[in-house]
């Protein structure tokens, strides 16, 4: 660690930050969604949770990043790169006790190696990330959980995340449901059905999705009732979610056809493999998309003030 300094970056630093995960992000999906990921997990969440972002540099150069957040009691990583020509030097171990301290001074009681929705790039650590692992198991962190996405495959006419919605959707409509795209007017709507029917932050996703950039939802309703809705982009481009049905209304394809024209949107926008984040139902889009489980994720947590059981750091 001989000349590395720990430095807290401001907004101004955002353009390297970024240049350094277009280089420090092994996996290319990772890697080419660098920009958005830093605006989701800086810029973007800090409009509603405390954010902290820290450098490490050597004779001027950022050789490393951390993106911190809290949530509570709990202090989240959601995001730690380190340059290629400088790994297996200690960085990442100096950025994480850097900011254990500095978060735990704040009142976090728990570090978690973890997701932090409604902004979040990854539900965990990439198992392909074995370096990351290693380092949390090294510094006393424990395994909280597993999470896994699936890949919808759009980078081909024919494929099945592709299927036409049209005859699916003329069925509804003979039971007076309406299948459209969502416009900023329905977020109120949306967002409570998404809090009563659901829970947790899908309202804040919902609020994400509607009316940004590279993103997007759509909904169904009956004479004015939300019975569903499938939104896209809220945190990265490429990656598909959240979507929910109403319970009453289960079992009537709404799912699949909303699901679908989302994943036709972000194949017109570019995008070749959709990631459906952080996945519950994985017989649901096995059957609707042809998606397939691939990305699989490792959440970890450590008491502050602790470590491998004992007091201190």
């Amino acid at each position: 660690m001989d000349g590395t300094t720990i430095a807290e970056l401001t907004v101004e630093r955002a353009a390297e930050v970024v240049d350094l995960c277009r280089r420090a992000l092994d996996l290319p999906e990772d890697a080419a969604e660098a920009e958005p990921l830093v605006a989701t997990l800086w810029h973007r969440a800090a409009a509603d949770r405390p954010v902290r972002v820290f450098g490490a540099y050597r004779e001027d150069a950022l050789v490393g990043v951390l993106i911190g957040s809290r949530s509570g009691e709990a202090a989240h990583v959601d995001l730690l790169a380190v340059a290629p020509e400088v790994r297996r030097q200690g960085v990442a171990r100096a950025l994480l006790g850097h900011a254990e301290r500095v978060l735990a001074e704040s009142g976090a009681v728990a570090m978690v190696l973890a997701g932090n929705p409604p902004h979040y790039g990854w539900p965990g650590i990439d198992v392909r990330y074995t370096p990351a692992i290693c380092l949390a198991l090294a510094l006393g962190y424990r395994q909280d959980g597993t999470a896994w996405n699936m890949t919808a495959d759009l980078s081909y006419d024919s494929s099945p995340a592709l299927r036409s919605t049209e005859p699916a959707e003329a069925r509804l409509a003979g039971q007076g449901v309406t299948v459209r795209r969502a416009e900023s007017s329905d977020l109120p709507a949306l967002a409570a059905f998404a809090r009563t029917t659901f829970g947790g932050a899908w309202d804040a996703e919902l609020a994400g999705s509607v009316g940004r950039p590279d993103a997007g939802c759509h909904l169904a309703e009956r004479d004015g009732e939300v019975l569903g809705f499938a939104a896209y982009g809220s945190s990265r481009p490429s990656w598909f979610g959240p979507m929910g049905t109403a319970p009453a209304a289960e079992g009537s394809g709404i799912g699949g056809v909303l699901l679908r024209r989302c994943l036709r949107d972000q194949r017109a926008a570019g995008v070749e493999f959709a990631q459906i984040g952080w996945v519950g139902p994985v017989p649901f889009y096995s059957g609707s998309a042809g998606a397939r489980i691939e990305r699989v994720f490792f959440l970890y947590r450590r008491a502050l003030g602790t470590r491998n059981g004992s007091t201190g750091s």
